[in-house]
């Protein structure tokens, strides 16, 4: 599309929105001063201030305050030529954590103007107002009153009001006097506006482009080959012809629905039948927000006062009704007591304590991937529903060496990120690990020529095995680095292991291990058989 068309188009989707950005330029200096005035009243008076921290073995600038700036300080200088410059600067340790808490704070408060609040990185806050101004008079008093409540509080704050959070964004942090229009102010703004990488911006001044208005005079497709689809993206955003929705501090309330009747129902079936309607339309709300539901909580209740809550889970987020229903069946089927109407049910209430992101998925031809990975996935609801969600479990990896805890059994319902499995080249030979492992390893008693040897028979279950043939060993040595400070070798660790790969006189492969070296970590070592072989 030619850029050259964003006078007459900006913003037909977003115009009915409106967005109020709260910009804080000395955020570290105002926290310092309202929550830690002790420090702060013990710089001198009219001193300038300034925010340090350690930077490559150097402590460097990393916020001034406005007399600092006047100074012509600049963040990213080092303390030494600041100080060079001005002798009675204060200096305080910059704690970008605090910062980040202040401002979650802040944005915490702004929940009395709109639920729609959410972090505007760095020191800002976008607050989605539509719909709110109304109660404050309209968005100028709106405006006013959450910037005159945040500076009665000793906070320094910008505000301006948009159609789009990139163009609220940009206009608090680079004010430009007054304009005609949203448009006009807009097209003023510097190209750093567009929150471009620093070489980006200076390219584009260099080949002439110094404002948002030179840049939506050239077409698109020019701008994107010269200077990457980045600026353009950033422009789109910017007048309002890309959307990018905000990130809420505080997540969407759960979605919850109630049904209740005039005269009791008696019949479970009916309130099941009752209950499947409110799934299919907490489904639609699911599907507007695009999310699925990982978790459903149904409680009915009597006219006696007995409520009889049922919940199940998912192993990925699902929004279709009958599936549900029939996971909420299978729960019943189960109970001890059956789910018994009494007098009759006067109230239904459904909620979905528990939604995560659920994309459109396409399936795949002759219907193979896609299904086959809903087929499991209800498979393994179903099964958690009878037998219990700690009874069904999957192996998940993780980063140690040591066998036994080389990977964790986790309910198949709780579905964590992914983490691939380390892959032993194709190369031919036996596997290096047993199918099965023993937890805990199985003592055995085992005969060796030296004590530090490998085996040549050993006892297991009262049955003895000759060792026709063995590997190894292999050494897996102790978690040393969890020892404490002044610990000998050994202590609070454990023993090393030597592995061996045997195999007796009937052909049958084990893995077994001798539990501390001789004489330096054990006297008499131990040994123990771990894993058996196909």
């Amino acid at each position: 599309m030619n850029a050259m068309t964003m006078d007459g188009k900006a913003r037909d989707e977003t115009a009915a929105r409106r967005y109020l950005a709260l910009h804080f330029p000395f955020l570290p200096f105002d926290r310092l001063r309202i929550a830690r005035p002790d420090l702060w009243a013990a710089r001198p008076d009219g001193a300038p201030a300034a925010m340090a921290e350690p930077v490559r073995g150097a402590l460097r600038l990393a916020a001034l305050d406005a007399d600092a700036l006047e100074l012509g300080l600049v963040p990213g200088m080092t303390l030494a030529d600041a100080r060079a410059r001005e002798p009675d600067l204060a200096v305080f340790d910059a704690d970008p954590h605090a910062d980040q808490d202040w401002l979650e704070r802040l944005c915490d408060g702004c929940a009395r103007y709109t639920p729609i609040a959410a972090l505007d990185p760095p020191a800002g806050l976008m607050l989605d107002i539509t719909g709110c101004a109304h109660l404050w008079g309209g968005e100028a008093g709106l405006a006013q009153e959450a910037a005159g409540r945040l500076e009665r509080h000793g906070m320094d704050v910008r505000h301006a009001l948009a159609s789009t959070p990139e163009a609220a964004h940009a206009l608090v942090r680079f004010p430009i006097g007054s304009a005609p229009n949203e448009d006009s102010a807009l097209r003023r703004l510097p190209v750093e506006a567009l929150r471009l990488e620093e070489e980006s911006a200076v390219a584009l001044r260099r080949a002439g482009l110094r404002t948002v208005g030179d840049l939506a005079a050239r077409p698109a497709a020019t701008l994107a080959a010269r200077f990457g689809e980045g600026a353009v993206d950033a422009l789109h955003r910017l007048l309002g012809l890309g959307k990018r929705p905000l990130a809420p501090r505080r997540p969407r309330p759960a979605i919850r629905i109630e049904r209740r009747f005039a005269e009791p129902m008696g019949s479970t079936p009916h309130a099941l039948a009752v209950l499947s309607d409110m799934i299919a339309q907490a489904g639609e709300r699911l599907a507007e927000r695009g999310q699925g539901g990982r978790r459903f909580e149904a409680v009915f209740f009597r006219s006696d006062g007995l409520a009889f809550p049922l919940r199940v889970e998912t192993s990925m987020p699902v929004r279709d009704a009958p599936a549900i229903l029939r996971l909420i069946e299978e729960k019943i089927d189960g109970l001890s007591d059956p789910l018994d109407p009494g007098f009759g049910f006067d109230m239904l209430r459904l909620t979905v304590p528990r939604a995560e992101p659920m994309a459109p998925t396409q399936l795949a031809l002759e219907g193979g991937e896609a299904r086959r990975e809903e087929g499991t996935a209800a498979l393994i609801d179903r099964l958690s529903i009878r037998a219990g969600r700690m009874q069904v479990q999957r192996l998940h990896p993780r980063d140690s060496h040591i066998p036994e805890q080389a990977q964790l059994a986790l309910p198949a319902m709780d579905n964590p990120a992914p983490a691939p499995w380390p892959r032993q080249e194709a190369s031919g030979d036996p596997p290096m690990r047993p199918l099965h492992l023993f937890d805990p390893p199985q003592p055995i008693d085992v005969m060796a020529e030296v004590p530090d040897g490998p085996p040549h028979r050993f006892r297991w279950r009262r049955a003895l095995h000759d060792v026709i043939r063995y590997e190894g060993p292999e050494r897996i040595a102790p978690q040393w680095w969890t020892a404490k400070d002044g610990a000998l070798d050994g202590e609070g660790t454990g023993h090393t292991r030597d592995y061996y790969r045997v195999e007796d006189a009937r052909g049958r492969r084990y893995w077994i291990f001798r539990h501390g070296l001789y004489g330096t970590e054990a006297a008499h070592p131990g040994w123990y058989l771990h894993g058996l072989f196909a």
